[in-house]
């Protein structure tokens, strides 16, 4: 008899879009399914740059519609959600929102990184949390609230995908893999970090209890039950709600020696490990360590990732209008043919953060450091590309130097997996194989938690990842092409390639894959 089959939703938010998928596990067969994708467009108003969770959230129960709809009246097993990090809304007693939460792009956090040092010394602060500075962590964000009206009103604070689980459920929970990130979690105790809050005037209070990936997180409410035609009942699933801590659970990897690189609008490199790096040489290189499922951490560096090109793409295509929308196809092809290494920025410079206007900043990089402006946007696009797989190798030599492990193969996963260009380049650079899949590792991370939670499977992450190698397409690449034109590439950004310090992403944001895989 065929081993029975359960189905599960992930609901998986990123940076620019939103996607429930459906995936089918039984004990050897795992596939994945799109049922609905919507888009994610932050607002400014009144000069604050918001996300649009409302609209968030019924794409979320749209999605958890035509999840009932594929499953043919089976219903689903549990559902799981996983989002970016840092960001958050603010609740009042009766579990109504505030305001709408703050977009952590947006500009509010400027100088609070100065306030907070003040009141705790960096190398404090990183020796009780081990995350790396980026200027809108949880605690900035927080700190830049003092005084306002919502935050003197609010009696819950919940993370993005923890308020989602709570409309969904009416249970309040703060999922530990995303807890992390806020810079207030104690990796070795993997609990809160008191000290580190009383010292920020953070009160620890608005958070509901710390729940583990695989812990229950309560079950769909009649009305969103109504809505979406789903059966009760249908429970919710903590997962690693960080999105990049289900993108590493979702990479295949069959050797413990394996780096990972969650790559689309940031990219997030480094390694899997059993504790955390707390060194002041640690911090220095700007590395992070986050939790991750199975009592993992994942120490990484943040890198701007292809946000970069992505936002290039939507300044020539505001220059061109409707009628010269870019052939992303025909740009990386033509970008394969520049020439190599001809000019290289540092993915890590804070210039690239914002919005708009990208090919000037790469190109006032460039002048910058005497090196030749890209003319096209095919040379503009092979200098980020370049760039970003210097910055891989960078985070990965750093990683292995740091932490005292070996790589012999890098993993990319997300969105940049479909990127050919990106991955053979950084292959290149790293002068290590690199191995291509899944571009949805963050939804399959999702799913193998809540499937084990559910008993559709059993292991720990080496027999998730074994099913994940056995089930999902993958390419390899293999290292060619002179080794030494990246180490001189690497020398032309001098101090300033050391830190890959991108006050990237929490964030996460992680895995997001359009409009430039």
């Amino acid at each position: 008899m065929p081993a029975q089959e359960h189905h599960f939703a992930a609901v998986d938010l990123g940076a620019s879009s939103g996607r429930v998928m459906v995936g089918e596990v039984a004990r050897d067969r795992l596939t994945l399914h799109e049922v609905h994708r919507f888009p994610n467009q932050p607002t400014r108003v009144l000069g604050t740059l918001h996300w649009n969770v409302l609209s968030l959230y019924q794409g979320v129960l749209d999605g958890l519609g035509a999840a009932a709809a594929h499953t043919r009246g089976s219903g689903l097993t549990s559902v799981g959600i996983d989002t970016w990090a840092v960001d958050y809304g603010l609740l009042a007693a009766d579990g109504t929102l505030l305001a709408n939460p703050v977009h952590y792009r947006d500009t509010r956090t400027t100088g609070t990184a100065e306030r907070a040092a003040a009141a705790l010394p960096p190398p404090a602060l990183y020796a009780a949390t081990g995350l790396q500075h980026l200027p809108f962590n949880t605690i900035y964000q927080l700190m830049a609230a003092q005084g306002t009206p919502a935050l003197a009103a609010a009696h819950r604070l919940l993370l993005i995908p923890d308020l989602i689980a709570y409309w969904l459920t009416g249970e309040a929970g703060t999922e530990l893999t995303n807890a992390s990130t806020t810079q207030l979690i104690d990796p070795r105790t993997r609990d809160w970090a008191r000290p580190v809050a009383k010292a920020l005037g953070i009160d620890l209070t608005l958070f509901p209890p710390l729940r583990r990936p695989g812990d229950p997180a309560g079950t769909l409410r009649q009305d969103v039950l109504a809505e979406t035609g789903l059966t009760a009942p249908t429970p919710v699933t903590a997962v690693g709600s960080h999105d990049t801590a289900s993108a590493v659970v979702g990479v295949p990897a069959t050797t413990p020696d394996f780096a990972y690189i969650a790559t689309g609008t940031w990219s997030l490199a480094g390694l899997e490990l059993d504790a955390p790096v707390l060194t002041e040489a640690s911090r220095a290189a700007n590395f992070t360590n986050e939790l991750g499922v199975d009592g993992t951490v994942r120490y990484l560096r943040n890198i701007m990732g292809l946000w970069m090109l992505q936002e290039c793409v939507r300044s020539w295509d505001a220059r061109g209008g409707l009628a010269s929308r870019t052939d992303l196809t025909a740009l990386l092809r033509e970008a394969a043919e520049a020439t190599p290494l001809r000019s290289v920025v540092d993915a890590g410079d804070p210039a690239f953060i914002a919005p708009h206007d990208m090919p000037d900043r790469i190109a006032d990089a460039c002048r910058r450091t005497g090196q030749p402006v890209p003319r096209t946007p095919a040379e503009t696009t092979r200098c980020v590309l370049d760039s970003l797989a210097l910055a891989h190798r960078r985070a990965i030599e750093d990683a292995q130097r740091l932490s005292g492990r070996t790589v012999g193969v890098v993993h990319i996963v997300g969105g940049g997996a479909r990127n050919e260009l990106l991955c053979r380049l950084t292959a290149d650079a790293c002068g290590l194989p690199v191995v291509a899949g899944p571009a949805e590792a963050a939804a399959l991370g999702n799913v193998l938690v809540q499937a084990r939670t559910a008993g559709s499977v059993s292991g720990g992450l080496a027999e998730l990842r074994t099913l994940l190698h056995s089930t999902q397409p993958l390419r390899q690449y293999e290292p060619t092409g002179d080794h030494s034109a990246w180490d001189r590439a690497a020398a032309r950004l001098g101090d300033a390639q050391v830190t890959g310090q991108a006050t990237g992403a929490a964030t996460g944001q992680g895995h997001e894959e359009e409009p430039c895989a």
